[in-house]
């Protein structure tokens, strides 16, 4: 399936579950699955194998047909989003780190997901690894990102790319509120 395709599926299943005002281990709980793998689907972090997809979507008591109406994999060439657009969502546990989708594009040989970051000055998180490489701008502050093991200091205006397979974290070294622009770059099943 499109990488683009298994992140819309996600983003409409946390839109369902939220919708219905369950949380997540209700609808793992619901579905015969953990609360983690519902978490990683709902973020784009794991790609849910056919019988699990179908699980939770009839955990959600929605029509099949109806969940997927409307999910097409043509997209425009040209597309605008502004920023009221932007949807806010969670990659994983952490304290301080609000991600904003500004936009996801559809390639041929790639999903690009672009995503403000911005860190509180009481960020927190463990080290996570994303299934993409990853391109970051500092727009605002400084952050000292670990990888694999490396410490890399990032101060406005820098910014760096590498492999999202990489045990990762990036922590906020400023006293106020660090903005970083990040580009994941999904490679598409064959």
């Amino acid at each position: 399936m499109e990488a683009l395709f298994i992140l819309e599926v996600g983003r409409r299943i946390k839109q369902q579950r939220l919708d219905k005002r369950m949380t997540l281990q209700e609808l793992a709980d619901k579905s015969g699955v953990s609360k983690g793998l519902v978490s990683q689907i709902e973020n784009g972090r794991t790609i849910p194998s056919l019988s699990v997809m179908f699980g939770i979507i009839q955990s959600l008591e929605i029509e099949v047909s109806e969940f997927f109406q409307g999910l097409g994999l043509l997209e425009p060439t040209i597309l605008v989003n502004r920023k009221s657009d932007y949807t806010t969502f969670e990659k994983e546990d952490a304290i301080g780190f609000s991600y904003k989708r500004i936009m996801m594009r559809n390639l041929p040989s790639s999903t690009i997901d672009f995503v403000l970051l911005e860190l509180s000055s009481d960020s927190y998180r463990e080290e996570v690894t994303t299934d993409a490489y990853e391109f970051v701008y500092v727009i605002k502050g400084q952050t000292e990102y670990r990888i694999n093991d490396q410490s890399l200091l990032l101060k406005e205006g820098d910014s760096m790319f590498f492999d999202g397979r990489l045990p990762h974290l990036p922590r906020n070294i400023s006293d106020t509120t660090c903005q970083l622009f990040v580009i994941y770059f999904f490679a598409q099943s064959s």
